[in-house]
């Protein structure tokens, strides 16, 4: 009996710390201690204030502090029943590494980094904006096109840099005297600065010199500039279909007279989870051959169909 209630009490903790991390009550007061601390950062920056206030700023800094390390083991006691899906949550393991290098010595000691790490803190207002943590989520996918959008246009740039230096060395040494002052010179035409200016000054050398910039224009200005737009837009749809899938994942606790009870809810989570231990087992079993055909491994359709 002893040995059951010791395994429910992770279930009860967990179902119990659930309900408080996922009301509408903590959310709201988590984000205010994030606009804050964020405030406090900005008071901060006046030099008056801090050696008018300093005692009333670092101790307003030290229950901020300790009010985040509250909010992670909140969060972490809602996983106590499953201590994995704590760590699958990107933004937990970023909430996290946040707390914990504000306490780690070097930070304490260097008032540099430690300014960095409690900016940090202010990220992570996006966990509790929607549409941020879209552009976020979006941001971070669209990075491997990103890379590829800006290894070909280091590789236009490298090419039509080679021959601006051949053309326009001698004439314009300021813009075109070496590879890297024609690299960023075309860099800056990208975006269609100077442009007139730099067609003016090819036009003086060689009328055949408007193949080269009406080219580099079209290539570097429309195809990549569109293409990297379109990789965005594409990660950015992305983003949002994992950000309903994600809303839809979440459970809707009831609410009212007739609420389960948290032990209750401990019991039919204790229960999913052996009959999933079970059918996994059996699945093993029949996998490796240990049992025939004749035995079928019942799905949880059929058990819970079960009179």
């Amino acid at each position: 009996m002893s040995n059951g209630t010791s395994r429910l009490r992770p279930l009860v903790l967990a179902a119990r710390s659930r309900r408080v991390v996922e009301s509408d009550g903590f959310q709201i007061v988590v984000f205010c201690l994030i606009v804050g601390n964020a405030a406090l950062l900005g008071v901060e920056t006046y030099t008056g204030a801090v050696h008018q206030w300093r005692d009333e700023l670092k101790t307003a800094e030290h229950l901020f502090l300790a009010a985040f390390a509250g909010e992670i083991l909140l969060r972490a006691a809602a996983c106590a029943d499953r201590p994995r899906d704590f760590f699958r949550d990107p933004w937990n393991v970023f909430d996290l590494v946040v707390v914990l290098l504000a306490l780690a010595p070097f930070a304490r000691d260097n008032a540099t980094a430690l300014r960095l790490l409690r900016l940090a803190r202010v990220l992570r207002a996006a966990r509790f904006l929607p549409q941020l943590r879209i552009v976020i989520v979006a941001v971070g996918k669209s990075l491997p096109g990103t890379v590829s959008f800006v290894l070909v246009g280091a590789l236009l740039l490298y090419v039509y840099a080679m021959v601006g230096w051949v053309f326009f060395a001698r004439s314009d040494p300021e813009h075109y005297g070496s590879l890297g002052r024609a690299a960023l010179t075309l860099f800056l035409l990208i975006t269609l600065d100077g442009l007139g200016d730099a067609v003016r000054g090819g036009l003086e050398v060689s009328r055949w010199t408007i193949l080269y910039f009406a080219s580099f224009v079209l290539l570097g200005s429309f195809i990549l500039v569109n293409l990297l737009i379109g990789v965005v837009i594409n990660s950015l749809d992305e983003a949002r279909e994992l950000e309903h899938e994600r809303a839809a994942d979440v459970p809707v606790a009831p609410a009212g007279p007739g609420e389960p009870a948290p032990l209750l809810l401990a019991r039919i989570a204790a229960a999913r989870r052996a009959l999933d231990e079970i059918e996994a087992g059996l699945r093993t079993r029949r996998d490796g051959g240990v049992l025939d055909d004749v035995v079928r491994v019942p799905d949880r359709d059929d058990v819970v169909a079960r009179p």
